[in-house]
């Protein structure tokens, strides 16, 4: 699969490391909203995320294997897999009504896949700066090895 094979609202699985927690999920903009953040948790968690409606995502086993963390406000919550300790969801501070998904955790997709990805400025969160306009920090890039051979 490609990138441009998950434009559109078809439904998506998904699934921590282990497999303990399956869900599925409709993507709100197919992967145009893959961003990383730079906040304290997020520099650490690393991840690439998109975003999906709240009522898009449906976990169909393991939610009882689902840890919450919340930090510093606590409004957003970040969901990861108690079992293999993977991060799978988070409900957005700054978009209440969606959630940021784990690409890797996207059936055919990974980080790898996309070349840029901009980092979005969580250090001082939108809801913290007068406007509450969110701001591009920079971008990561990635340039796959075309010497490396399977």
């Amino acid at each position: 699969m490609t990138p441009a094979d998950f434009h559109g609202r078809k439904e998506l699985h998904a699934s921590c490391h282990c497999g303990a927690v399956k869900f599925t999920l409709l993507l709100t903009d197919g992967l145009r909203s893959a961003r990383r953040c730079n906040c304290s948790y997020c520099g650490m968690r690393g991840a690439v995320a998109v975003s999906v409606n709240l009522d898009d995502v449906h976990v169909h086993a393991g939610e009882d294997k689902l840890t919450l963390y919340q930090f510093n406000t606590g409004q957003a919550k970040h969901y990861f897999c108690s079992v293999c300790g993977i991060y799978t969801f988070h409900s957005r501070r700054s978009v209440p009504t969606q959630y940021g998904v784990n690409v890797a955790c996207i059936d055919g997709l990974s980080p790898f896949d996309f070349d840029e990805v901009p980092v979005l400025e969580g250090r001082s969160h939108p809801k913290d700066r007068p406007g509450g306009v969110p701001t591009t920090a920079g971008w990561i890039t990635y340039r796959a090895n075309s010497d490396h051979h399977s």
